[in-house]
């Protein structure tokens, strides 16, 4: 975690909010769309993300989660393990992106560490990412 502190340079003690409001998701399947089309690729053993700056405030995540990874409670595990992840760490951004994350079959069986420990890979990268 404290690499997640050190990439964003935001202090701890700024006020961010704690929820996961709608308008911090992606929810419009043209979004995702325009995502995969024009947005920059990152990938782990686990995720894949698609990535690109908005001109919004914030930041916002969208998740899927396919039939092929595995039965609805699984699948829902992983999409909620990710929305809390994403709500504890969006501090690390210093802009303001589109996240699409899509889960890969590896991901359904291992634990709640290893998904932490993929996610922080995964956000990180794109908090580091410099957009032309």
């Amino acid at each position: 975690m404290d690499a997640l502190r050190s990439v964003g340079q935001v202090p701890e003690n700024t006020l961010l909010p704690k929820t996961f409001a709608k308008d911090d998701r992606l929810l419009k399947r043209s979004d995702f769309l325009q995502l995969s089309k024009s947005g920059k690729r990152l990938q782990n053993r686990f995720f894949i993300a698609f990535i690109h700056k908005n001109d919004l405030n914030r930041c916002r995540l969208g998740i899927t989660v396919t039939r092929k990874v595995g039965k609805a409670v699984r699948r829902n595990r992983i999409k909620r393990i990710a929305r809390e992840y994403f709500r504890q760490n969006r501090h690390i951004f210093r802009d303001h992106w589109d996240i699409s994350l899509i889960a890969k079959r590896e991901s359904v069986d291992i634990s709640n560490k290893a998904l932490f420990s993929a996610l922080e890979n995964i956000f990180v990268r794109i908090a580091s990412y410099q957009q032309d």
